[in-house]
């Protein structure tokens, strides 16, 4: 399993979802959302953030079923979707992941051919917070 590098403007973001929660950072003088997680806020200069809680719904923007796996340690998972999902709240900020069958599924237990651009889907958190999406 893949393992989140942090970094000090990202560690909140982990820190959060190994609690369970999807939040995203948003400046906290314009309010403007942002994602990645940096130190200046891109639309009004300030380094003032806060973290907002989520729900955590959103809808597949984008998908890709990776043949052969790039990663090889996710061979025997193969064919696996990788998502790219649009959250609900916060139409700007995409967030990568995958689909699975429950929070902590393999990569493999979703059939790729359920998978749909605009499909509603919602976040779960596997082992270590790692966000993950079910088929809403």
């Amino acid at each position: 399993m893949l393992t989140p590098v942090t970094d000090t403007d990202g560690a909140p973001f982990w820190e959060y979802a190994a609690r369970g929660e999807l939040r995203v950072q948003a400046c906290g003088d314009c309010h403007e959302p942002r994602f990645p997680p940096r130190p200046c806020c891109p639309h009004c200069q300030s380094f003032s953030d806060e973290w907002r809680l989520t729900s955590g719904r959103g809808r597949i923007w984008s998908y890709v079923v990776p043949h052969p796996p790039l990663l090889p340690d996710y061979a025997e998972q193969a064919p696996y979707n990788v998502v790219v999902v649009e959250l609900e709240e916060h139409p700007r900020i995409r967030l990568v992941g995958n689909v699975v069958a429950r929070a902590g599924a393999r990569l493999d237990s979703v059939d790729p051919r359920h998978l749909r651009i605009g499909a509603r889907v919602q976040a779960v958190f596997g082992d270590g917070g790692l966000p993950q999406w079910v088929l809403a």
